[in-house]
């Protein structure tokens, strides 16, 4: 799959570093070219003539933005310099920038005044910003804020943090970003992301040759697979049956609680399993058996949810061996039947394994369990996906909420590695690591839309039924985030996002799938 990454502020500064010192590129000429590159989106815009302001800070994103000043300059828009700091103390590249500038007789002011400008081109921080912005940065920034232009962010809004798109007290609100080489983790993860309006990346010369075997960590889809989602999928024989597609074996929805298995049912079979059967309270049985007619079925009755009697032992057993794979918790509730029935899953079987939702609370609780978890994923190599949100997440680590959203992927890995297995954190960015792999995707597809009850219910169900069609883990997962997150933008895209329900996402595989996008 082609991959599109997404670099840390210090992976940036390393390929940077390792094109000028070690390629021998001149830190000046990849200026210049970042200045062009900025200076073609202003130019698709606006017109010789308009009024631009260009503030700069002393780090070499002011000498980007002074450049980029320059050329305007020279190709006949009027433009104003501001520089906010001690002029003394600037890079060695900006410090050039400005001396060029001077000969050309451009006057460089130290605060912005109160003027009308068609064009604003943020050039104040750049990617290294790791503290509060306060004083007259902080002035500068709320300033620039305040001004009517279009405002143009070079390679980061300032105040972003580029490594977690957290607002450092205060930051520039983009109309648009120009960013250089590789998209930062800034621009993806929210509330930068919100800050930086459209993103668009420049090839300055910086390539994958600066990696140097030490390729960005984090990165994600490209979006060509928009609009060939098959590339994604399992391969399909086309003289295959039911069987052959694999059979999915779905434990969820307690007494009331009809409405998860459904949907993780459903999405099992949509997205290709040939069989699905429901383990389920009693009292759901009418509404599965009308709703889903083409599910199995094997229920529990209610006196059996706290004393976890004998006679459904044997339903779970002979249905846990009938399965290819497994998928427990949505809905599931936390009573006794619900724990023996995670507990046999996971004790009871090697057979690719989703935890969702009340399973992973259950989890959470349970040393043992999460040590059986770990031996049959280490010893036997298991396939396991857990798919937590945030605050199932920090439960399972032992955490809080904040701490997982300010290391995600960090603690993602540690989870996995702690579990052997494929974590999926579900977030606004959705992260995905494994145990067997230090990269780690980050989910760019979906929207709030999908904020929405049963959401993660239909989630569980794709990674269950791609399982179930004998995908690895970790691939399955991928894919599964992937496409649950296209499912949000079509229903978006047809109800808005306000109206977007968990079932929209379901049908939605219809029309994604529909279209084989890649012949086999």
């Amino acid at each position: 799959m082609e991959k599109k990454y997404i670099v840390s502020s210090k992976e940036m500064k390393r390929y940077d570093s390792v094109t000028i010192n070690h390629y021998g590129v001149p830190s000046l000429v990849l200026m210049e070219r970042a200045a062009l590159g900025v200076i073609e989106e202003i130019e698709k815009r606006f017109e010789p003539g308009s009024r631009a302001l260009v503030v700069a800070g002393g780090g070499n994103n002011g000498g980007d933005g002074i450049a980029i000043g320059r050329v305007l300059k020279l190709r006949g828009y009027a433009v104003d310099f501001v520089l906010t700091g001690d002029k003394s103390k600037c890079s060695a590249e900006t410090s050039k920038q400005l001396d060029i500038i001077e000969k050309y007789g451009c006057p460089v002011q130290s605060k912005i005044e109160n003027k009308e400008y068609d064009i604003i081109i943020d050039a104040l921080f750049g990617i290294g910003l790791s503290r509060d912005v306060k004083g007259i940065y902080a002035q500068c920034i709320e300033a620039m804020n305040d001004l009517c232009g279009f405002v143009f962010a070079v390679d980061i809004p300032s105040g972003i943090s580029a490594d977690t798109g957290e607002v450092m007290k205060t930051a520039v609100k983009a109309d648009i970003t120009v960013t250089f080489a590789y998209e930062k983790l800034g621009h993806v993860l929210y509330p930068g992301c919100e800050y930086c309006g459209e993103v668009v990346c420049k090839d300055i010369g910086i390539t994958a040759e600066s990696f140097l075997a030490e390729a960005p960590r984090i990165y994600s889809y490209a979006d060509v697979y928009k609009s060939r989602i098959a590339e994604l999928m399992p391969e399909r024989n086309r003289g295959g049956n039911k069987g052959t597609f694999g059979k999915v074996l779905v434990i969820a929805g307690s007494k009331n609680m009809s409405g998860a298995c459904e949907l993780c049912a459903r999405s099992a079979y949509r997205i290709g399993a040939g069989m699905v059967k429901v383990v389920t309270s009693e009292e759901n049985r009418e509404i599965i058996q009308k709703n889903l007619p083409e599910a199995l079925l094997v229920t529990y009755a209610a006196s059996e949810q706290e004393t976890a009697g004998e006679a459904f032992a044997k339903d779970l057993e002979e249905s846990v061996k009938w399965a290819d794979c497994i998928v427990i918790g949505p809905g599931l509730g936390k009573s006794r039947i619900s724990c023996r029935m995670l507990k046999y899953v996971i004790q009871e079987s090697l057979k690719p394994l989703v935890i969702d939702a009340d399973g992973l609370n259950i989890l959470a609780e349970s040393a043992e369990f999460q040590e059986k978890l770990r031996s049959t994923g280490s010893k036997e190599g298991r396939q396991i996906i857990i798919t937590p949100h945030i605050v199932e997440f920090a439960r399972l680590y032992g955490c809080t909420p904040t701490d997982v959203k300010r290391d995600v992927f960090n603690k993602a890995k540690e989870l996995a590695e702690r579990l052997c297995c494929t974590v999926i954190c579900k977030d606004a960015r959705t992260a995905v690591a494994s145990y067997k792999e230090n990269n780690i995707y980050l989910n760019t597809t979906g929207n709030d839309g999908m904020a929405t009850a049963g959401s993660g219910d239909v989630l569980a169900g794709i990674e269950g039924g791609l399982l179930a069609q004998g995908m690895d883990g970790r691939e399955a997962a991928i894919a599964g985030v992937y496409i649950h997150g296209i499912l949000g933008e079509r229903a978006a895209s047809e109800t808005g996002r306000y109206a977007v329900i968990a079932g929209d996402l379901t049908e939605q595989l219809k029309y994604i799938l529909s279209d084989e996008g890649k012949r086999r």
